[in-house]
C-alpha cells in the first residue's frame, strides 16, 4: 500500500494545480527582497528627503504591513466567497502596483505603491495556503509545502540575481521585475478551478479532515506568534544586509545580490528535503535543527566579515529558515477545518508579514545604538536558545502529532488520499 502511495505522490509537481501554486509561492520573495540590491541607490537618488534612510529601509518590508492588515480579512472572504478569484485579483494587482517604482516621483509615493503591493501579496498567499489545504492531503500537503519554500527561495534567486544586476545600472530598474508575474497568469486561469463547498448531509458527521483539531484555535495562535519571531529574525537579511555589507567596505549592490542569492540557494535546496526529515526526525526536531543552523549563521555574521564568513552565513540561514518554515503551513492545514483553512491561512500570513515590518524597526535603533555585531550576536543567541527548547521537547517526545494527525498523515489511509 505505501508503494503505491509513494509512486502517486512522486509525480506531484506534474499536477498542474500544484505549478500554478507554486509559481503564487514565488511571487512572496519577490514582494518584498528583490528591491534589496537597490536601497542605497534609492537613498542616494532621494537624499533630499530628510526621512529618507528610514523610508528606504521600510521599502522592503513596508508591504508586509498591509499583508499583516488585510491578510485576515482575505482569510475570511476565502472562506465565503472563494479562493481562485482572489489568486487572481492579486496577481494582477501585484503587477501594478510592484511596477509603481518605475515610474513614481518620490519616497513617499513609492512607499504607498509598496503598501498597496502588500494588499496584493495578501490575497495572493491566503488564497494559495487554503488552496494547498483544498487540494491535496497527507504527504502530498508536505510534500507541496516543502516545495512551495523551494519556489519561494529560487524563484527569490532569479529575481534577486536580476534585481542586483538592474540596480547597478539604476535603482529603479529592479522595480521592472515585478513585470514578470503577468507571465503567471495564464497557467493560473487554467490550472486553479474553484474547490467545492462543504456540504454535510442533515445526520452525518464531518470527516476529520473537515472537523480539524478540537483545540486548534490555541494551537494555530501558538504557530502565529513563534512564526512571527522567526520571520523577524530572518528578515535581517534583507533589510539589513546590504548596508551591513556597505560599512564593511564591499560594492553593495553586487555582493548583497551574492550573498542573498547562496541564501536562496540553500533555502531551496533544503526545502526539497522537507517532506523526508521531517518524516525522520518530526516537527520538533525541524525546528531545533533549523534554529540551531540559522543561530550558527548569525553567530559567523557577528563575528567577521570576510567573504567566506559571509557566504557560509547565509547558506546556514537560508538552509535553517527553509527548514521550519513548511511545518508552520503544513502544521496549521493540519489543525484547522477545512471550513476554517481560508482564516488560518490569512493569519498565518499576517504571522510572517508582522514579523517582517517589525524587524527593521526593532533592528535599526539597536543598529544605531550598539553596531551590527551586538544585533547579529544577540540574534545568534536568542535562536540558540530556541533551538534548545525544540530540542528539548523532541527529546520528550511531546512534539508528536497527535494521533488524529498521524493517521491522517499515514500514506495509504483514505486521509492521505489526494483530493484532486
Amino acid at each position: 500500500m505505501e508503494s503505491l502511495a509513494e509512486a502517486r505522490e512522486s509525480p506531484i509537481w506534474r499536477d498542474q494545480r500544484a505549478v500554478a501554486l507554486l509559481l503564487a509561492a514565488s511571487l512572496t520573495t519577490m514582494a518584498n527582497a528583490t528591491i534589496s540590491p537597490a536601497l542605497p541607490g534609492i537613498e542616494r537618488l532621494f537624499t533630499d528627503d530628510p526621512n529618507a534612510a528610514l523610508l528606504t529601509r521600510l521599502l522592503v518590508p513596508a508591504p508586509s504591513l498591509s499583508v499583516a492588515l488585510f491578510a485576515p480579512l482575505a482569510g475570511f472572504a476565502a472562506d465565503r466567497i472563494g479562493r481562485r478569484m482572489m489568486l487572481l485579483a492579486g496577481v494582477v494587482l501585484f503587477v501594478i502596483a510592484g511596477c509603481g517604482g518605475l515610474f513614481l516621483p518620490d519616497l513617499r509615493s513609492i512607499f504607498a505603491s509598496r503598501l498597496v503591493l502588500g494588499i496584493a501579496v495578501a490575497l495572493i498567499m491566503t488564497a494559495q495556503t487554503a488552496l494547498i489545504g483544498d487540494y491535496f492531503t497527507g504527504d502530498d500537503r508536505n510534500a507541496l509545502t516543502g516545495l512551495q519554500i523551494s519556489a519561494r527561495n529560487f524563484g527569490g534567486l532569479v529575481f534577486i540575481s536580476l534585481a542586483g544586476w538592474a540596480a547597478t545600472l539604476s535603482p529603479r530598474l529592479p522595480f521592472a521585475i515585478y513585470g514578470l508575474a503577468a507571465v503567471f497568469l495564464p497557467l493560473m486561469w487554467l490550472a486553479i478551478v474553484e474547490p467545492p463547498r462543504i456540504a454535510t448531509a442533515p445526520g452525518v458527521l464531518p470527516a476529520s479532515d473537515d472537523n480539524g483539531h478540537p483545540s486548534w484555535r490555541s494551537l494555530l495562535a501558538a504557530l502565529v506568534l513563534l512564526q512571527g519571531l522567526t520571520n523577524m529574525i530572518f528578515f535581517l537579511m534583507p533589510t539589513q544586509i546590504s548596508f551591513f555589507l556597505e560599512a564593511s567596505g564591499y560594492e553593495s549592490a553586487a555582493m548583497t545580490g551574492t550573498v542573498l542569492g547562496l541564501l536562496m540557494i540553500a533555502g531551496g535546496c533544503s526545502a526539497l528535503l522537507y517532506r523526508r526529515v521531517r518524516r525522520a526526525i518530526g516537527s520538533a526536531g525541524i525546528f531545533a535543527a533549523g534554529y540551531a543552523a540559522m543561530a550558527l549563521g548569525f553567530l559567523l555574521l557577528s563575528r567577521s566579515a570576510s567573504m567566506p564568513s559571509l557566504f557560509a552565513a547565509a547558506l546556514l540561514i537560508g538552509t535553517g529558515y527553509a527548514l521550519v518554515s513548511p511545518s508552520f503551513v503544513a502544521m496549521a492545514l493540519d489543525l484547522a477545518p477545512r471550513r476554517s483553512r481560508g482564516m488560518a491561512g490569512g493569519i498565518l500570513t499576517a504571522s510572517i508579514s508582522i514579523g517582517q515590518f517589525c524587524s527593521p524597526l526593532a533592528s535599526t535603533p539597536l543598529i544605531a545604538a550598539q553596531g551590527y555585531g551586538a544585533l547579529f550576536g544577540g540574534t545568534a543567541w536568542l535562536l540558540a536558545i530556541m533551538a534548545l527548547a525544540a530540542f528539548l521537547a523532541w527529546s520528550g517526545r511531546s512534539f508528536r502529532p497527535r494521533s488524529w494527525i498521524a493517521r491522517r498523515a499515514l500514506p495509504g489511509t483514505s486521509s492521505a488520499r489526494h483530493n484532486g
